[in-house]
């Protein structure tokens, strides 16, 4: 088998048909070959909060305001269009690398 054959298989762009939070999988539907792909792990992406100043957040009726913030790492929804990448062996796992768009 060719190598061009080969990345083809290990690279693919997909649409999310189911996920589990819990464990943090997600199943693709990949539209070139009419196929769903079994649980891929959905790679840790660290949340990111950007810096902010505490003094700029202020309204017109009050001196400031404070909101409460929960913040989770990224998990592809339904119908997203996801990167995956599948490991160079048969039957090799599969991953989730981010979403796209």
């Amino acid at each position: 088998m060719d190598v061009e054959k080969v990345l083809k298989r290990l690279v693919r762009v997909g649409t999310v048909t189911d996920i589990d939070n819990a464990k943090r999988k997600a199943r693709v539907k990949f539209q070139d070959c009419n196929m769903t792909s079994g649980w891929l792990y959905v790679l840790d992406t660290h949340p990111h909060i950007p810096a902010y100043d505490p003094a700029q957040q202020k309204t017109e009726l009050q001196d400031g305001h404070q909101h409460d913030l929960t913040i989770k790492p990224w998990m592809p929804l339904v119908n997203d269009t996801v990167l995956t990448l599948y490991l160079p062996v048969f039957n090799g796992d599969g991953f989730v690398l981010g979403g796209i768009g």
